[in-house]
């Protein structure tokens, strides 16, 4: 108990704990007009004021205190702690409150509306929602990270059927569903529109599985529909007319997001819900909304903040392109810009009146936009924090960047073509540009050709605040560039400097010592992405003695085997999950970590041929993917995934 009241505390301490004593202005003692701001000691008397303070200024609670301090809590009403509660927006603060006393978890288990499931075999839905039963919005991840480079198979699992249905039997009042990477059909937006009546968010990212039946569904039924936002997901579109079945009455929409769609769109539908919606400030429209009707959607909604384009081609001499023009000077509120799926780099010149307001701007999907055109775009947008690009912006449209963009804080260099070996449009000297011209960079993803230890230990002297650092080299063990030496100095500069580091992603030809360094500096890495590197079991071992703080490792075609996998099995029952596939890890080592940790998931992948009891233990398997769980073996799982 004295370790999460210590932990409470101090991170309670570091945001400001003040707000415990001030913000309870609407809490009157009884039969008193006296207010927690005119005289706190007064409000809560003289020992539990003097208590208070100093819980919050001490770092740790000594057992001594323990007492006192639970007298304190004793003393608050229900009520007031639950107003309290209210400001601890982060899912771990939430955590750490309900670990304190009884009385705290049971506060909390009622007020939490917001849940947030990083993995959806984790836990069972009717348990989620015995736990939180005033839950309204609900997070879910399925699929492993890794099957966004399609590494997971199609049909592995990650249903969101059972979810919807436990919550309609359970009488939740669902108002938002966010859901990542899983399998969603028809039927579910169907069930889902039909039962929460005051459903208002839906935000799919990487979802599959239905098609615009679905989103029709949404659109008909969800009357206090405020946001659908649809991104990088596969839906099939059966017609064009969905937008059609938002009801004359839906005047709520706040963010709509449907850039990833690829069939066509209904543009009057479409502009009758721009025009209805005065309140819409996220408009994210795909390839086949044209010029002209941005041009007419813009003039209905000036007040929009974020703007993702369609079709971006059209004559710079025509008429509709000069009412282009004009709209956009109209639009001074817009800070997010996005799409231009297909475009004519001489209509971009259109919106150079906005770049100038910009801090986020998405050119990731954007292969039209050349190097040239890229520049002549990024110099006027010297307030941006957030750029994605792809590579063909080259390591002269990255110094740029660096000279005009002094605000950055997060870029993403995405790859043009992956399988152009031989075209290295961004190097690492793009990279160090970047590092030394945007000191306040703290998250990065990198694509690139090539890359020299020298880069990174410079990188990592110019930003020394780097959360997330993310390094893809297209061929994946290519050595330092201009020494031919493994890329372990580099990265362990990385380590050594950002003490803050949170993700990482490792990429080029590395060995054990790269993984010595990251288990002795990287104490708050969480993520762990790991390709083609490595020599012996000693690597993986290095890592997961380390990183204390790890939660999801990733590992393919490395390699770790059995030694690695068995030594400190207890340490899986502190992290989410643990990939590992093309790896020396033996079917017979997999059996017996299940054998010994009831508490987690094994489950082998095997897509090549069904896997019976009789497979010889020594046979390596093709994928392996351990995860913690609450509910032991999961029920829907295909016949390539035996779960052990």
């Amino acid at each position: 108990m004295d370790t999460y009241i210590n932990i409470y505390i101090e991170r309670e301490r570091d945001r400001g704990f003040g707000f415990f004593l001030t913000e309870l202005s609407d809490y009157n003692r009884s039969g008193s007009n006296l207010k927690v701001e005119d005289n706190p000691e007064l409000y809560f008397g003289p020992k539990i004021f003097r208590s208070s303070l100093h819980l919050i200024g001490s770092a740790r609670v000594k057992k001594d205190q323990m007492r006192s301090f639970q007298s304190m809590l004793n003393y608050f009403p229900e009520e007031v702690l639950e107003h309290v509660f209210d400001f601890l927006t982060s899912h771990r603060d939430r955590n750490a409150v309900s670990l304190v006393c009884k009385s705290w978890y049971a506060v909390e288990r009622f007020s939490r509306e917001k849940v947030f499931i990083g993995n959806c075999y984790a836990i069972s839905p009717d348990r989620l929602i015995a736990r939180f039963p005033r839950v309204r919005s609900l997070t879910l991840k399925g699929k492993p990270h890794f099957a966004d480079f399609n590494l997971v198979p199609h049909d592995w699992g990650g249903y969101v059927q059972p979810w919807i249905e436990s919550m309609v039997k359970g009488g939740v009042n669902l108002e938002e569903l966010r859901l990542k990477r899983m399998l969603v059909s028809d039927e579910s937006l169907e069930l889902l529109a039909n039962s929460f009546p005051n459903f208002k968010s839906l935000v799919l990212v990487s979802c599959e599985g239905f098609t615009t039946d679905g989103l029709a569904a949404i659109a008909s039924n969800c009357r206090f529909l405020r946001e659908l936002d649809l991104q990088e997901n596969e839906v099939e579109d059966r017609r064009g007319q969905w937008l059609s079945r938002f009801p004359d009455s839906c005047t709520s929409l706040v963010s709509l997001n449907f850039a990833c769609l690829k069939g066509e769109v209904n543009l009057a539908s479409l502009e009758r819900l721009v025009a209805r919606c005065c309140n819409l400030r996220s408009l994210r429209v795909n390839h086949a909304v044209p010029l002209d009707a941005l041009q007419r959607i813009l003039a209905q909604a000036p007040q929009l903040v974020d703007l993702g384009t369609g079709s971006f081609v059209h004559d710079p001499d025509s008429e509709s392109y000069n009412k282009l023009e004009t709209s956009m000077q109209k639009c001074t509120s817009i800070t997010s810009l996005s799409g231009f799926l297909d475009v004519t780099a001489r209509c971009l010149p259109a919106i150079y009146s906005i770049c100038r307001h910009l801090t986020t701007l998405n050119l990731s999907y954007a292969p039209g936009i050349y190097s040239d055109e890229l520049v002549k775009l990024i110099c006027h947008c010297n307030k941006l924090e957030r750029l994605l690009v792809l590579d063909t912006i080259g390591d002269k449209g990255l110094g740029v960047v660096a000279s005009t963009c002094k605000e950055l804080q997060e870029l993403r260099v995405f790859p043009s073509d992956i399988y152009v070996v031989g075209n290295a449009s961004v190097t690492e000297e793009g990279l160090v540009a970047i590092s030394a011209g945007c000191p306040k960079l703290n998250s990065i993803l990198y694509f690139c050709q090539q890359m020299t230890n020298a880069a990174l230990i410079t990188v990592a002297k110019n930003c020394p605040n780097f959360i997330r650092f993310r390094l893809c080299t297209l061929n994946p063990t290519v050595p330092d560039a201009v020494t031919m030496q493994p890329l372990d100095e580099g990265f362990g500069a990385i380590v050594k400097s950002c003490k803050g580091l949170k993700r990482l992603s490792v990429s080029g030809l590395l060995t054990d010592q790269v993984f010595l360094y990251f288990g002795r500096y990287a104490k708050q890495l969480e993520m762990l992405s790991i390709a083609f590197a490595g020599d012996s079991d000693k690597g993986m071992l290095y890592v997961l003695n380390g990183c204390k703080k790890l939660k999801k490792l990733e590992i393919r075609d490395s390699p770790f085997g059995n030694v690695a996998l068995l030594a400190d099995m207890g340490k899986y029952e502190t992290m989410r999950s643990l990939w590992m596939s093309s790896c020396e890890v033996t079917l017979g080592a997999c059996k017996t970590l299940a054998q010994k940790m009831p508490k987690l998931n094994v489950e082998i992948i095997n897509e090549s041929d069904q896997m019976e009891d009789s497979v010889d233990d020594k046979q390596k398997v093709e994928k392996m993917y351990l995860y913690r769980t609450l509910v032991g073996p999961r029920k829907d799982a295909p016949d390539f995934v035996w779960t052990l």
